[in-house]
């Protein structure tokens, strides 16, 4: 029988982790399938690869990444540490537990950077289309390297989709908004916030881009933050010049009527309005079409695709756990492809999708979806040799974070945490997080006395923060 040979799109996080999973095999001494790689990025990291380009890239590709300058990771650290590579191991010495986006790439490359999976993914090339061949029960993948312009197509076994689900924006319909002569786009697009100094600033939406985007203008020095919620407001207990209102009614110019009677004059809207699960190079009938939540239909347990179990998904949820989510999906996908899990029968797959969906549906708050995510992460790990952690110790950090943000949401990043893969504290940032305008890595890990020294030679930064 010839070798598997299996088709991973994308290297960010999920497609990395999707490397390490044969990788671990193989150093085990496992047989493992060929295995290549396609990113159109020059390099790997997805979200965390910063591109200051918005739109489209250099090759005229659309522009992957969200990420944008002084972004710091608004979740625990310690929520996403993977199992079989620590921060301690990493870093060499306990950092904060909110690092900067730099810092967070470092340790995503650190893990692989001594390991040969880089030799199987061809950067700078983008998948073009996936078609199944129904009569050898293949499939054809077809790619183009951006760099030389060409274009061909290889056979494959399986094919699992890490591209991730937070390129493509939701742009909703505003009655009015194409008459704001302001600044206007998509979170997407955002790059930083220092051009918001001084700036009456609305984010429409009122999830996590919109908490960050706020507090980020807040910081580097916006006359006024508001934030409209479709459903529901955020509820912080916001400082003086943030607020929340309702949902938007229209836009006339530069004022917009909100839907409980008052208006406001702004100079930007930022639209953070989510995401589509959006696969251009992927068929109708192979292709994830849902809202974001955290289990979505189609998908037996979260990873293979029902109506064709050779092709799979990681990364595809909504998520509070990440990176160590995407390990123990890409863990399962391994032994499925490597004949070391079961593959249930199509029937036993849809009831056990089901189940796990009437579950979900029945959730109530945050908090329940925490622990659903936990079970979730739990039930993949037991059926691999992945590292089991303490998941229940992860969702009490969760619901801790939760706590530090009600109390304070210009503070909570300087809280430590407790490593559940080591037992390490967190350590204090030597700069608090809105007094910090410098996000580099060589900055984040300087000592407080160096950062003291750098602070008196530049006159404490770029900006000067609230």
């Amino acid at each position: 029988m010839s070798k598997q040979r299996i088709a991973i799109i994308g290297a960010g996080p999920s497609g990395i982790a999707a490397l390490r999973a044969f990788e671990s095999a193989q150093r085990k001494g496992a047989q493992i399938p060929e295995v290549v790689c396609y990113e159109k990025q020059d390099d790997w990291g997805g979200q965390w690869n910063y591109n200051w380009r918005t739109g489209i890239d250099k090759y005229g590709e659309p522009v992957h990444s969200s990420m944008y300058r002084n972004l710091w990771s608004n979740g625990p650290k310690e929520a996403l540490e993977f199992a079989e590579y620590t921060f301690d191991e990493h870093f060499g010495r306990p950092i904060s537990s909110y690092p900067p986006r730099e810092a967070l790439w470092d340790y995503i490359d650190g893990r692989v950077r001594t390991s040969d999976v880089k030799d199987k993914v061809q950067f700078s090339t983008a998948v073009r289309w996936v078609q199944y061949n129904r009569e050898d029960d293949t499939f054809t993948v077809t790619v183009e390297n951006l760099r030389s312009k060409t274009t061909s197509s290889s056979e494959f076994d399986r094919v699992i989709v890490a591209t991730g689900h937070f390129s493509f924006p939701n742009v909703p319909d505003i009655k009015g908004i194409e008459t704001f002569p302001g600044a206007l786009h998509h979170a997407h697009d955002f790059r930083g916030a220092e051009k918001l100094a001084d700036k009456r600033v609305l984010l429409i939406g009122s999830s996590y881009s919109a908490e960050d985007i706020g507090v980020q203008a807040f910081k580097m020095g916006a006359r006024s933050v508001t934030m409209s919620y479709r459903s529901r407001p955020q509820g912080y207990a916001w400082p003086e010049g943030m607020e929340e209102l309702p949902g938007i009614d229209r836009i006339d110019g530069e004022m917009v009527h909100f839907s409980n009677g008052e208006t406001r004059d702004f100079d930007a809207v930022i639209l953070c309005t989510g995401y589509l699960h959006k696969y251009p190079f992927l068929p109708s009938d192979l292709a994830l079409s849902s809202p974001n939540n955290i289990y979505p239909a189609g998908l037996y347990r979260g990873v293979v695709w029902q109506k064709n179990p050779k092709v799979y998904y990681l990364g595809a949820q909504d998520q509070w756990f990440t990176f160590n989510m995407f390990d123990a999906q890409a863990w399962y996908v391994r032994d499925l492809i490597m004949g070391r899990a079961k593959l249930p029968s199509a029937e036993e797959r849809a009831a056990h999708l089901k189940q796990w969906r009437t579950r979900f549906q029945g959730l109530g708050d945050d908090a329940d979806d925490v622990r659903f995510q936990a079970d979730y992460i739990r039930d993949l790990i037991e059926a691999t040799d992945y590292p089991m952690f303490d998941l229940d110790e992860v969702v009490r950090i969760f619901l801790a974070w939760k706590q530090d943000k009600k109390e304070n949401i210009l503070t909570y990043r300087d809280k430590p945490h407790r490593s559940v893969m080591t037992g390490t504290m967190a350590a204090e940032h030597h700069t608090t997080w809105l007094q910090e305008l410098d996000d580099s890595l060589e900055r984040y890990l300087s000592t407080p006395e160096r950062a003291g020294m750098e602070e008196i030679l530049t006159g404490g930064g770029a900006a000067s923060p609230r």
